[in-house]
């Protein structure tokens, strides 16, 4: 088994990598869709820390503690969770062609596009500097306004980028073949746990048929006596 690489760690820093990850091992025709995610995941947790930078002139116009510290809570939480629920799930379902993976892809990630919409609008209290919060505060501070303004705009992107991919991705995979009966055939049978086990376990089936078919071929052919 591959020893984890991800994340990348300093050497000073007592923790070690979770996860492997290498997009070598992705199937060629899903590479580039896999990587796009990864950027996607990339851009949400870079939106999310300069969110924290827009609250925090937030709170010194007068917007209030409330924002900055959900703020933290936004980017210290959701960056990993967003990693481990929906990334890993996606990453594993373009390696294996996992029906049960890609399902449970696309129940996280609809949640995911769910919470981008809302942090692009802004609901002033919710720790994030949307649309509503940071238009409201022109009126008030142009400054602190246009740095609030960087993180909606991103924000605002990476709601369109969610929706996309989702799109995209559930197109791609209702073309493929695949459906929830799949996915429940794989729960069911335990195929999502080990994809290699699975495929070892079919191709010694496989061969063992194939031994049978020449074997019967092989088999003495007698004449009927009279």
């Amino acid at each position: 088994m591959a020893e984890p690489n991800f994340p990348p760690l300093p050497g000073f820093i007592p923790l070690k990598p979770c996860f492997y990850q290498d997009f070598e091992e992705i199937p060629e025709q899903n590479r580039t869709m896999c990587k796009r995610m990864y950027h996607l995941w990339i851009m949400n947790s870079v939106t999310l820390a300069v969110n924290l930078v827009g609250c925090f002139a937030w709170m010194f116009a007068g917007g209030g503690v409330t924002n900055f510290g959900l703020a933290i809570i936004w980017l210290l939480m959701f960056t990993p969770c967003s990693y481990v629920c929906w990334f890993r799930p996606i990453y594993k379902a373009f390696k294996t062609d996992s029906s049960f993976n890609f399902m449970a892809f696309f129940f996280v990630f609809m949640a995911q596009v769910g919470i981008s919409i809302i942090q692009s609008i802004g609901i002033p209290g919710w720790g994030v500097c949307g649309w509503l919060a940071t238009l409201s505060y022109f009126s008030y501070n142009i400054l602190v306004a246009l740095i609030m303004l960087v993180p909606t705009l991103m924000f605002t992107g990476v709601a369109a980028l969610s929706f996309l991919a989702l799109t995209r991705i559930h197109n791609s995979y209702r073309g493929s073949g695949g459906s929830m009966s799949k996915a429940q055939e794989e729960w069911t049978t335990g195929a999502w746990k080990n994809p290699q086990v699975q495929a070892a376990a079919q191709q010694a089936a496989m061969g063992a048929a194939m031994g049978g078919m020449q074997e019967h071929h092989s088999s003495p052919q007698y004449d009927n006596q009279v």
